[in-house]
């Protein structure tokens, strides 16, 4: 409950300095900084490596890589409908194709199934972060280009200077090598800023004005994030016969809202924050919903 509760003090919190003009336009920015470069990192040291890699975990990672193709194939036929701005697309893919698969879906898995089964929630996570690193930023980078086109050197430079990204690598070569228990506390503390931070980050930037125009797009976005996505996931389970725990919590984990950590790239890459940060709060907001009816649809099938 205690997760629920920071959630909307954090972005209402965020809302209320920026409307009252307490803190300073551009706080963001520093903000998102911190996130990116020590918040974020922290977490793949925090979580890696205390994974049990086994033959079973195949399918956490598939599901979150199957997400994120999923989108891109969704989108690339939704654009060619509409016909939008490489910038918009790229936002609209950035804002779709990743789960909040740690804040908001760890709390609810532990309130629905129960903290046993984060162990399987982690491997979704770290994929969802890899993929965020690597898809994301390929998509993010596409939509900031003024040609629209990126060369690989290009993508492989930005890529291999992301913090979060070298943190990923980093903690899966380090834990190998190093006992890294002496740092877990600092890990923790590092890592326990992310939730409350991109939360505020968000709610400083946030704006409902003008959101009706753009009800196409937050619509389009969240039917594949909270619908089409976990009903993918759904449909590969049962075609691989994927049963049990490891099924369940893959498809939740598909049906959570938008990852919070979509805004700092937006804002990094200079796409389209307003459309992401709205995606992100509606999405929140109607996944409270649309989890507890998964839950229940995952229940009755597996």
């Amino acid at each position: 409950m205690i997760n629920f509760v920071l959630i909307a003090v954090c972005i209402v919190a965020g809302m209320i300095f920026k409307s009252t003009k307490t803190i300073h336009p551009d706080a963001h920015k520093g903000i998102n900084t911190w996130i990116i470069y020590l918040a974020l990192p922290a977490v793949s040291f925090k979580y890696l490596p205390k994974v049990q890699w086994s033959a079973e975990m195949l399918f956490p990672i598939l599901s979150t890589v199957l997400t994120t193709i999923g989108c891109w194939i969704f989108m690339l036929f939704y654009n060619k409908a509409k016909n939008y701005s490489a910038r918009s697309v790229s936002s609209m893919k950035l804002a779709s194709g990743f789960s909040n698969t740690s804040f908001i879906g760890f709390p609810l898995i532990s309130a629905f199934y129960g903290e046993q089964y984060l162990s399987i929630a982690i491997i979704c996570d770290q994929t969802m972060f890899f993929m965020l690193s690597t898809m994301g930023i390929v998509a993010a980078l596409r939509g900031g280009s003024k040609s629209g086109n990126v060369s690989p050197k290009f993508v492989l430079k930005r890529l291999f200077t992301f913090p979060p990204f070298l943190g990923c690598i980093s903690a899966l070569i380090l834990s190998q090598f190093i006992d890294l228990h002496f740092a877990e506390p600092m890990f923790d503390k590092l890592a326990s800023t992310v939730a409350p931070l991109a939360l505020f980050s968000v709610g400083l930037q946030l704006k409902f004005n003008g959101w009706r125009k753009l009800i196409p797009q937050i619509s389009t976005s969240m039917l594949y994030k909270l619908i089409l996505s976990p009903i993918l996931i759904l449909i590969c389970a049962l075609i691989f016969g994927i049963k049990g725990d490891v099924a369940k919590i893959s498809i939740f984990e598909a049906a959570m809202p938008t990852v919070l950590t979509a805004s700092v790239i937006a804002e990094q890459f200079r796409l389209n924050t307003k459309l992401v940060n709205l995606i992100i709060g509606i999405s929140i907001i109607a996944g409270f919903v649309t989890t507890g009816i998964w839950f229940e649809i995952i229940e009755f099938l597996f």
